[in-house]
This record gives structure tokens, C-alpha cells and sequence, in this order.
């Protein structure tokens, strides 16, 4: 538990009073206890002020906020200030700086602007975060360490070049070995030496396409080169990390993920995470499932563990095309969504508003008018009285689900670099429809990746399984075989780990498990469609008919059965849906991309059909519903999404709401935007 010094959910977020004269700090200090804020992160962008040269190491403001804040019962989370080097560093070292994508030099300037393979920053970013240890790590305020900021960015320099080989020795042996993975007798593209090899940019391998997209001669290479930038900047991490270590071995060490962020494989890096901590920033009007996927996601980095909400925004964020307003009681709502899902902590970006650069006009607790007369602070400090009742009692408890869904950062990557066969193809976005319809149904799902423990599941859900790596298909089979339900999609089964089809018919490895060969791949445009007809003898409820597209795939079963075929065009009446019975368990092939609905109405009665119960007996759309459990004891979250008060029926589930000490059973009226946590029982 990473709340073990201060027992409750922390209430915060990023404070830089580096920015500020020192007469601002006293009145920040008093709105941050008026607004319940008992966690401050430090120190994220000080490194200019903390080192003004090579030689010179100044924390003097340092020492002064932490002492202050420890004074006035705040914590610290502090961070080791790397996530942008300082001027005199990139002018001294230009090792320092990256090359971008189209082979230019970039200069001093923005954050994320420094090489991961560079000598200079790994050198020095170690000894700043050594030097953060050794000072405060005795220190009462120190709560948890924060590495850098938001990694990310790629840099194709030669320091990059020359330890991309490396990095490629390492894996593959011998270059011989790297030409038959990468498969580079086409072309002609044989490398005879190491030096050779380039990294895939905008000068050799690599364009950018349609929709911003980056497109590859090369997959191999392409893949290789994402694994090798995201263990790159996970090296830089581990030096901090452990250099933090070193000095205070028993304090949490983290880094703020991004959700769905493409760049960096995540999965790789909670690992080497204590905790896992994110920045959540949807837009106004970014899907409410989307939001609850993406916790889910960051919970499951960790097989379950409760995570650090680290950043989202009191109100307006900045950088979006449009930058709406947080409308009254959302920033609460939103708040309790990301407690509902497994997080132990409420942070924001930012407690004070900067007055210039980018991040201006970005939401803080305390506004430009600085005091606390705003609808802004008025919500949040009525937030953080509640999260200051709450106290301990939810710290810890986990999401216990039946059902997950396989999220893979490889396998986004490959699906999204494979020439084809359609450009509408968007990995997340099948991913997340698959989960929606979960959603929708208030039926629990994690996400989860293809190394996890899938023992306590009973249904595993692998949206457009496209790489099949090592293993994965035989621990598929071993999980059907013991009962399980497995639901895979088209464009599934096709490529190994270096992205080279797997001959012999799709789905390459899981045709025995699927128990049926695909003999061609038709994409539509997006002006067609299909139709999915249901066999005879479906499923209660549902339609005889869905409209489908993108892609169908033609196939053929081998002793699985149909239980949909294609209503359209030259392949009408071959499946495009159907279930192989394997050992005690199913394993399901949806051989197109449905509309939502049949996904709304089919994926519920599957999960349903496994006992896996919705978590309301009955609510309006918009209602969202999630479980968390400790020591035995269930803590029903429901949230309610619309402008609108909605009755909402919590079936056996009857028990205290905490935040209001209310007596909640059957049938009750949950405000518009309004927040339950149902104690179950008491």
C-alpha cells in the first residue's frame, strides 16, 4: 500500500512554487489546507534552478517548501526534475539533444528533448536523482519518488544508431539471424555488417501516411526499432530509479504513464514500477467507457494493484483543439470514476495557474484571480472534505472481475505498421468496442496483457490477436481447455513476433484452438457494408441481422460451428461467426468488424452465460457501475453520467453509501453527476 505515511486517498497534485515569488507560498499553503490538499508534487521542471552549471547544486527552495509543507501536514511527492535538461547542458554537450524523424538536429528548446542513448543525459540525470536521495531521505514530507515526466519521443541519432546494434546483438545473435527475421531478402535488402543498419526514419525506411500514420518498408525493423526506443528510455528510468533506491530503499518509486500512449511499451514498464501512476485527460467529449478502459488498463499493468491517479485537471485543459470547461460536479465525478477503478489517489494538474507559456490558460485549483472564491475551488475543496471523511476504509481494495480483455503494445504496434490490408483499421478503437459493450451491460473487465495470470478469468476477450507471440497460442489452448471462453476477432492469428506471416493458412497458431482456416481478407471501403444474419436458433433478444465492414474475413470451419454467416457480396453464406468447442471451454471467431450493437447485445449473454452478472439489476444508460473488495467486504461505486437525476435499482447489493451515510437498498434516485460508494452489507 503506497499510503502506508498518510492513510487515506491523497488529495493533490503538481505545485511549482519555483515559479513564484516566495510571498505567494504562505497564501498557497492556506488554500491548499482550506481545499483539503494534503499532497504536493515537487520539483517536476526545476532542474535549471537546481543545477545552474555542471559544478553547482542549489536546493536551498527545495529544502524551504518541503520544510514548509511537512509544517502544515502536507506530504511531498517528489520529482527528480529530469524531464527537461537545462540550457548550459545542451549548449556544453550537444550529444545531448535528438535528432528527429526527418534526420534534423533539433536545438535547445521543449521538453522530451533529450537523446535516451546520450552519455551526457544519463549522466547527469542519475546524479541529480542520487543527489534528490541523498538530501531528503530522512526527510518526514517524502511520500514517494516521481522519475522525470510523461516519457516519450524517439531520437534517430548516431549515438541512437550505434546502440540500436547493440541492442540487436544482443537479441538476435548474429546478423545473419537479423536478415531472416527481419526478412530482408526482399528488396535486397541483406545487410553484410552491424554498421549497415540504420535507424527507420523519415530518411530510410519509414513516411508518414494517410491520418498522420507512419508507415514502413521494413515491419522488422520498424518493430524492432519501437521495442529498442521504449527500452531506451526505460534504462534512463531504471538509472534514476536506482539511484533513488540506493538511499531509500522502502520509498514507492514511479513515473506518470499516459494511457493508451503508443510510443512506449507499458507492459515493460510496470515492471520496473513500484506503483503505477497516470495522467487522465478526456475530452469533453470523450466517451465515459473510454475513461473507465483506460483506468482499467493502467490497473492491469500491475495484475490489479491500486494505481496513482497523478494528473488530471480541476476544470480546463490547454492543449486540446477545443479546451471546454469541466461542467459542475464532473471534476468530482471523474475523480470517484478513476477511485472506482483501483486508484488510491486523487492529483491534479496544477494547484497554481502559471502566468505564461504553454500551460497558461491549463485548469488549477487556485486560479489567475488567486484566492479561493471560484466555482473551481468551492468543488474542489468540497472533493477533498470527502476524500478526508473516507479516510482509510478504501485503501487497498482491489476490482475483482470474471472477464478481461487483452491489450498488447507490440501487437498495436504491428497491426497498425502492416501495409494493409485497410488503412481503418485502428487497434484501440476495436479494442475499446469490445469493452464498451461490457460497459454498457455494467459487467467488470480487466485488461490485461498476453503474459498475465489468466487463472481467475472465465472469459478472455483478444480483440484483432494479429501477432501471436511465443507461447501465446498454446497458454490460449490451455486456457480454453480448462473451461474458459475465448473471444477472438478478424485479423487475428496472422504474424509472429518479428511480424512475418506464420504460413500454412490464417490463423496460423490458433487454427486448431479456432477450429477454422481464412483463405482471403476482403476490406471494404467505408462507403460499404455487409450484414452478419444470425443462424437459426440464436440468441434470445437479439436482432436476426448486423450490419459489419472494414474488413471480413473468408473462412472455412474445421469442425467449429456457425453461428452467423455473411448476408452480402460473393462470400453471402459463409461464417462470419462461429464457436469450436476445445476441451471443457469454447473458443469463439468473429470474423468481421460488427456495428456496436451486436457487440452491445451479444458479448453481455455471453459473459452472463459464464455467471459473470451485471452489477445493477437495472439503470439508464450513462450509469456506471464498478466493485471494489477488502478483507471481504464489497464497495459498490455507481456514477451517474447524465445532466439527469436516474433511478437506479442496486438489486441485493443494499448497504451504506459512505459519502452520505445514507441507507441505500432497492430502487433509488441517484442525482445528475451524482457519486454512490455502497459499503454492501453495512
Amino acid at each position: 500500500m503506497i499510503n502506508a505515511k498518510k492513510p487515506k486517498i491523497w488529495y493533490g497534485g503538481d505545485y511549482n512554487p519555483d515559479q513564484w515569488e516566495k510571498e505567494i507560498w504562505d497564501e498557497d499553503v492556506r488554500m491548499f489546507k482550506l481545499a483539503g490538499i494534503d499532497v504536493a508534487t515537487l520539483n517536476v521542471f526545476a532542474w535549471a534552478k537546481n543545477q545552474p552549471n555542471e559544478e553547482t547544486y542549489d536546493f536551498g527552495w527545495l529544502d524551504e517548501m518541503m520544510d514548509k509543507l511537512h509544517a502544515n501536514g502536507i506530504g511531498v511527492c517528489l520529482a527528480t526534475s529530469t524531464g527537461a535538461h537545462p540550457a548550459w547542458m545542451a549548449r556544453r554537450y550537444p550529444d545531448v539533444t535528438r535528432v528527429d524523424f526527418d534526420g534534423r538536429k533539433r536545438k535547445f528548446g521543449g521538453r522530451h528533448n533529450s537523446c535516451p542513448n546520450s552519455p551526457t543525459y544519463r549522466r547527469f540525470s542519475e546524479k541529480m536523482a542520487g543527489k534528490l536521495a541523498e538530501r531528503y531521505k530522512n526527510h518526514p514530507a517524502l511520500l514517494v519518488w516521481h522519475v522525470s515526466n510523461e516519457y516519450g519521443g524517439y531520437c534517430y541519432c548516431d549515438n541512437c544508431a550505434a546502440a540500436f546494434r547493440d541492442w540487436l546483438r544482443q537479441r538476435y545473435g548474429t546478423i545473419g539471424e537479423v536478415n531472416r527475421v527481419w526478412n530482408t531478402a526482399f528488396w535486397g535488402h541483406t545487410f553484410y555488417d552491424w554498421d549497415d543498419i540504420v535507424p527507420p526514419s523519415g530518411v530510410s525506411e519509414e513516411w508518414r501516411g494517410a491520418n498522420g500514420r507512419t508507415e514502413t518498408n521494413f515491419q522488422g525493423i520498424s518493430l524492432d526499432y519501437r521495442r529498442f526506443q521504449s527500452d531506451s528510455l526505460l534504462a534512463c528510468y531504471e538509472l534514476e530509479y536506482d539511484a533513488l533506491k540506493k538511499h531509500t530503499p522502502d520509498v514507492p518509486v514511479t513515473t506518470n504513464l499516459m494511457g493508451a500512449f503508443k510510443e512506449l511499451d507499458y507492459r515493460k514498464w510496470a515492471k520496473k514500477m513500484d506503483v503505477v501512476s497516470w495522467d487522465n485527460y478526456p475530452s469533453l467529449d470523450t466517451p465515459h467507457s473510454y475513461t473507465a478502459m483506460m483506468h482499467d488498463l493502467m490497473r492491469g499493468l500491475k495484475e490489479g494493484l491500486p494505481f496513482m491517479l497523478m494528473e488530471q485537471t480541476p476544470s480546463q485543459q490547454n492543449w486540446q483543439p477545443y479546451n471546454s470547461l469541466k461542467r459542475p460536479g464532473v471534476m468530482r465525478l471523474w475523480s470517484y470514476q478513476a477511485v472506482a477503478r483501483g486508484a488510491d489517489t486523487v492529483m491534479f494538474f496544477q494547484l497554481r495557474r502559471s502566468i505564461g507559456a504553454c500551460e497558461k490558460y491549463h485548469g488549477a485549483v487556485i486560479e489567475h484571480v488567486g484566492h479561493e472564491h471560484t466555482r473551481v475551488f468551492r468543488e474542489c475543496a468540497e472533493l477533498g472534505g470527502e476524500l478526508n471523511r473516507l479516510g482509510a476504509e478504501l485503501l487497498d481494495s482491489r476490482v475483482k472481475t470474471k472477464t478481461a480483455v487483452l491489450f498488447d503494445w507490440e501487437n498495436w504496434w504491428a497491426v497498425e505498421m502492416s501495409s494493409g490490408p485497410t488503412i481503418a483499421l485502428q487497434y484501440v478503437k476495436e479494442a475499446h468496442k469490445c469493452y464498451d459493450a461490457l460497459y454498457r451491460s455494467r459487467i467488470p473487465a480487466d485488461v490485461v496483457g498476453v503474459e498475465a495470470d489468466w487463472d481467475g478469468y472465465d472469459v478472455l476477450i483478444a480483440p484483432v490477436l494479429y501477432m501471436v507471440k511465443p507461447g501465446v497460442a498454446e497458454k490460449l489452448e490451455a486456457f480454453v481447455s480448462r473451461g474458459g471462453t475465448l473471444v477472438t476477432t478478424f485479423f487475428s492469428g496472422i504474424v509472429d513476433e518479428n511480424d512475418r506471416v506464420v504460413t500454412g493458412g490464417y490463423p496460423g497458431k490458433l487454427r486448431k484452438l479456432l477450429g477454422i482456416w481464412a483463405e482471403e481478407i476482403d476490406a471494404l471501403l467505408p462507403t460499404q457494408s455487409n450484414r452478419m444474419v444470425i443462424s437459426s436458433g440464436g440468441w434470445n433478444g437479439m436482432r436476426t441481422e448486423y450490419a459489419c465492414g472494414m474488413l471480413c474475413d473468408l473462412i472455412h470451419s474445421e469442425g467449429a460451428e456457425v453461428k452467423a454467416v455473411y448476408g452480402d457480396d460473393f462470400y453471402r453464406g459463409m461464417p462470419a461467426l462461429t464457436v469450436n468447442k476445445f476441451g471443457q471451454g469454447e473458443a469463439w471467431y468473429l470474423a468481421t468488424s460488427p456495428e456496436q450493437a451486436f457487440l452491445n447485445d451479444w458479448l453481455p449473454r455471453l459473459c452472463m452465460g459464464r455467471g459473470d452478472a451485471p452489477l445493477l439489476a437495472e439503470a439508464p444508460e450513462g450509469v456506471e457501475a464498478t466493485l471494489r473488495e477488502k478483507d471481504g467486504r464489497e464497495y459498490l461505486f455507481v456514477l451517474n453520467h447524465n445532466a439527469d437525476a436516474a433511478r437506479v435499482d442496486l438489486g441485493e447489493r443494499a448497504g451504506t453509501e459512505l459519502l452520505s451515510g445514507q441507507k441505500l437498498a432497492g430502487t433509488a434516485e441517484l442525482a445528475g453527476r451524482g457519486v454512490w460508494i455502497v459499503r454492501v452489507g453495512g
